[in-house]
């Protein structure tokens, strides 16, 4: 009785100050995702939709940085989309979610053709004539075309898709790096894949292969042929894998028990993201690109997603921990500058955190941790009632299923 006496009270507390920090009783947690994933995305597609991206978005970057403003406008407009793209795509079209969904819809799909517009004032820099960090952020937004071809990719005049796939295959003169990037050159060769266009084979092929060389065991891949102890199995490796995979399986191109192994580990890893959640809502500063925040959390939020949860890994548990998490994250004083713009950091603004190849465009792959908004408000992850998280059941004294490799 005492034990469970302490954990109602752990439980009570975490959410009561989430709440009284955040937002008023009447809002949702699925509509405070929303709140979020709105105040993440206006200020950059509106001025994006207006031409004005260039004009209005500072480039953040440590002071031994240079030519970040190169590359920030195509980091932060792929990055943004590859985490909205499912809410995009079939998120909620009434009251206050539908108005926020079907503005930022119509703002989205403006801005795609001005970044791929040579005539516009935003058109982005997709070559390797300043250095290769184009191909990664154009694989992110070839990986929200996938996520969303109906809204996003669909929502695009054929002149504009076309320019899209001209803006793409510039990136094919980069070399990407014998590491994750592998997986950025097979990203776009899927989603030319996906789309009808002409593709290669072979770039996809090599990537897969070489990851499926680097598995570690225990769903984890190595980036590259070291294990290095950071979160980019979940901002590019497992979502990537999964993601191409898919695409391959659905063109037979892959059968399933290979697409299954690559799923298998994911969920895994999934399974050791959520019990990295602590019971206020943080989580290990270990590795680089902190600065992503919640973006370290995309493998559990696509595996929720896609209903590929471990079976002792339950749908609301996992709301419970990312809505405490990000709440955490997104309220933090300094996340956002005076205009709304994000701001390098972990927690607030914290300028330490941003390595060499940091900006403000970069830190945009938080949205990635909000992908289970493109679940409808009726499924479970949404509707099933508050389940306390394995740190918050461990730490409270309560009952948790032991854990165990794959």
């Amino acid at each position: 009785m005492k034990k469970q006496l302490v954990f109602i009270i752990i439980l009570s507390c975490v959410f009561s100050m989430e709440a009284k920090r955040k937002k008023p009783e009447s809002v949702s947690v699925r509509q405070s995702w929303c709140d979020v994933t709105y105040k993440i995305s206006y200020p950059l597609l509106d001025a994006l939709s207006k031409g004005e991206l260039k004009k209005k978005m500072p480039v953040e970057q440590q002071k031994n940085a240079s030519g970040r403003e190169n590359f920030a406008h195509l980091e932060a407009l792929g990055r943004l989309l590859c985490g909205i793209a499912p809410w995009l795509e079939s998120g909620e079209t009434d009251g206050r979610e539908g108005e926020q969904r079907a503005e930022l819809t119509a703002m989205a799909v403006k801005g795609i053709r001005n970044a791929v517009d040579p005539a516009s004032p935003d058109y982005m820099n997709f070559t390797g004539e300043k250095g290769g960090q184009p191909v990664v952020d154009a694989a992110f937004l070839a990986q929200a075309f996938l996520r969303s071809p109906n809204v996003l990719w669909g929502g695009l005049d054929d002149e504009t898709r076309q320019m899209v796939i001209a803006a793409m295959r510039q990136t094919r003169e980069i070399t990407p790096h014998f590491s994750n990037w592998l997986l950025f050159s097979a990203m776009i060769e899927a989603f030319f894949l996906e789309t009808g266009a002409e593709w290669d084979g072979m770039r996809i092929d090599y990537a897969i292969r070489q990851h499926e060389q680097w598995y570690k065991g225990d769903g984890i891949y190595g980036d590259g042929p070291e294990f290095h102890w950071d979160y980019y199995n979940s901002f590019v490796i497992q979502p990537m894998m999964v993601d191409i995979s898919e695409v391959l399986l659905r063109h037979k191109m892959i059968n399933e028990k290979r697409a299954g192994a690559f799923m298998t580990r994911a969920a895994r890893y999934a399974a050791i993201l959520e019990r990295l959640i602590s019971p206020e809502g943080t989580y290990p500063p270990t590795g680089r690109s902190l600065a992503y925040r919640m973006g370290a959390f995309q493998t559990l939020s696509q595996m929720a997603l896609m209903k590929k949860l471990p079976e002792n890994v339950k749908p609301a548990q996992v709301r419970c921990a990312l809505t405490t998490l990000i709440e955490r994250q997104m309220s933090a004083p300094g996340t956002f500058d005076d205009n709304g713009w994000l701001r390098i950091g972990l927690y607030g603004s914290q300028l330490c955190v941003g390595e060499t190849y940091i900006c403000t465009g970069s830190l945009y792959l938080c949205s990635v941790g909000l992908l289970p908004l493109g679940l409808p408000a009726s499924d479970e992850f949404w509707s099933a009632p508050d389940e306390p998280w394995t740190q918050l059941k461990a730490w409270s004294g309560e009952e948790f299923p032991i854990d165990h490799a794959l």
